[in-house]
């Protein structure tokens, strides 16, 4: 535990914690969502941000996380008007992002490649006070979010077309899950790094589902997970001298690969079951009380 004498290990490892904590939790709604890739495409949108964070000599987590969210609400357009040429936007939107991120990071008087490989990858000695300050604040907003909303951006992630048959705001609850996601984005790059976070947010959610199918449980399943392998990640990085996203990802990529032969005789088990009770082969009857709220029957 001689790590924790070390001042910019107890900031990675309280940053750490955070990211653990808040990617899973905006990641299951992407994975329910379809939208798997989407903090991969943010990731290239906040890398201008953090170029414009060293050439204006501000805060480059604080600028990541404005031009994130920019470019949140920009994808959020482009998937409700974009029709068919939306994907060729959203590319440009995306590698535009990149080019614009390394030309600024050239361009400012304190800028350099290395600055670049820190935010792109994750690196624990440059986490600062004013970093975990940024990160703190974002967390929580995060958490608030996927918290206190979580039937109805829930309800919104399983089936729009009913959700907005119920009255909820669909598109302004699209539009939240965009911008919390880009907030994630920022408060992991310090660690995970920006082309790594996408993996972090959606892996612990496939992990979890592989033990469980209701939403509740999922989501702290995919939690534990995800500060598991951020502490796990963080301290292995500290004794072996190797990056810490790529280590904090492929602990992930090994949780789940576990998970799953863990889960296959267990749902080779549950199949046999069900067999078992409905010998016909007629299905189990599984009607929903129209006064339920949609979330209720996976526990939300």
């Amino acid at each position: 535990m001689d790590f924790l004498d070390y001042a910019f290990m107890q900031r990675a490892l309280i940053a750490a914690v955070l990211v653990g904590i808040t990617a899973p939790a905006v990641g299951i709604y992407l994975v329910q969502r379809r939208q798997a890739l989407m903090g991969d495409g943010i990731g290239h949108v906040a890398m201008t941000g953090v170029g414009l964070g060293f050439l204006l000599t501000w805060s480059p987590v604080w600028m990541a996380t404005l031009v994130s969210v920019l470019g949140a609400v920009l994808m959020e357009l482009i998937r409700w008007y974009g029709r068919t040429r939306g994907d060729i936007a959203l590319a440009m939107l995306f590698y535009g992002g990149m080019a614009g991120g390394v030309m600024f990071i050239n361009l400012a008087p304190t800028g350099s490649n290395a600055n670049l490989t820190s935010y792109l990858f994750g690196s624990l000695s440059t986490v600062s006070e004013s970093d975990v300050t940024a990160i703190c604040v974002l967390a929580a907003f995060v958490v608030l979010v996927t918290l206190g909303l979580r039937r109805q951006l829930f309800a919104v992630s399983q089936d729009e077309e009913f959700a907005r048959v119920t009255g909820l705001p669909v598109r302004a609850l699209n539009l939240l899950t965009a911008i919390t996601a880009a907030v994630t984005v920022t408060v992991a790059m310090r660690v995970v790094g920006l082309l790594l976070v996408s993996a972090l947010m959606v892996v612990p959610v496939a992990a979890a589902q592989q033990l469980s199918r209701s939403f509740a449980a999922t989501f702290v399943i995919a939690v534990a997970i995800g500060v598991s392998v951020t502490i796990g990640g963080t301290v292995t990085s500290y004794y072996q001298d190797v990056p810490p996203g790529a280590t904090i990802v492929l602990l992930t990529i090994g949780a789940f690969l576990l998970l799953t032969v863990l889960a296959t005789p267990l749902a080779r088990r549950r199949a046999r079951a069900q067999a078992a009770a409905h010998p016909g082969g007629d299905p189990a009857e599984c009607t929903i009380p129209a006064t339920r709220k949609a979330g209720d029957e996976l526990g939300v």
